[in-house]
């Protein structure tokens, strides 16, 4: 979760289309990890908790929430990342194995 973070907060400009492209990344690996019990429901779950959070953020971009608003959904997003990746070891390297 948290390599998904990194990539949009390494983009120069963040944007709903680059955030839409990034959820659809992950609710598509999720799924298919989930599906060949790659992962557990808990992890699907958790993960689900920052691929929501990611969707609100779009909604936000959206609507016009200033830049520094934006960083600090985002380090949010990242702190529960995190969370999720102590929880679940190997879930992030299990869904960037999916990336092409």
């Amino acid at each position: 979760m948290r390599s998904s973070i990194d990539r949009l907060t390494g983009l120069a400009h963040l944007d709903s289309n680059s955030l839409s492209e990034e959820i659809a990344f992950l609710e598509n690996s999720l799924d298919k990890l989930l599906h060949t019990r790659r992962i557990s429901n808990d992890a699907y779950l958790a993960a689900g908790a920052v691929q929501g959070g990611l969707a609100m953020l779009g909604d936000m971009i959206d609507i016009g929430i200033s830049r520094s608003e934006v960083q600090d959904q985002l380090r949010q997003l990242l702190e529960r990342a995190d969370r999720v990746d102590e929880s679940h070891p190997g879930l992030d390297e299990a869904i960037e194995g999916r990336r092409v």
